[in-house]
């Protein structure tokens, strides 16, 4: 009797520290899927990225490159500032190459993606308010549309060069990050 009170008394705090150690692992996967539900990669508190599969990648790759030209070309009758029309005219030449790209990509992977470039709801409605606008209105904002969306569109990149799960996507997104970036930088000097 007293070898089984020894024995239970020494597996006693084994077992406690089992369970405390079992709670604080669940307690951080439960605090884990709570962050990425939310969009937090853990560790980048208040950064939202979330995780894109290749066809998710490539539609938003596509329809990033549609609004940037369609809002773009707006541009050449709206614009008043010749800094606004000089980044708007680089921004069609820039992002059709990017679209061009992105098809090679895709026509090159044996995954057979296909992107669809369907505007979301938020890069519609941007494009639509811009319509109504002209001269130093549509300058403002223009210049601070393509300062959201090349942030987004940064994002988006540096998520997928680092997560991705297609190879081919992966290489594109990590090659476009220079020139998102500049087109970001450039974009913050627009008046």
């Amino acid at each position: 009797m007293r070898l089984k009170s020894i024995l239970l008394a020494l597996t006693l705090p084994v077992s406690i520290g089992a369970c405390s150690q079992q709670e604080s692992d669940t307690a951080a996967t439960e605090l884990n899927n709570l962050a990425t539900a939310n969009g937090e990669v853990p560790g980048n508190e208040g950064m939202a990225v979330t995780s894109s599969s290749a066809q998710e990648f490539a539609n938003k790759a596509a329809a990033s490159d549609r609004f940037e030209i369609e809002s773009s070309k707006l541009a050449a009758n709206s614009a008043s500032s010749a800094a606004v029309k000089d980044f708007a005219a680089m921004m069609v030449k820039a992002h059709t190459d990017s679209t061009g790209k992105l098809k090679a990509t895709l026509a090159s992977d044996p995954s057979e993606l296909v992107a669809d470039d369907t505007l979301s709801v938020e890069q519609q409605a941007e494009l639509n308010s811009l319509k109504d606008k002209k001269g130093a209105e549509f300058d403002t904002a223009y210049a601070a549309q393509q300062v959201s969306g090349h942030e987004k569109t940064l994002a988006e990149l540096k998520n997928y060069a680092a997560t991705g799960d297609n190879a081919g996507l992966k290489a594109l997104a990590q090659e476009l990050i220079p020139t998102v970036t500049e087109h970001l930088n450039k974009a913050k000097t627009l008046k």
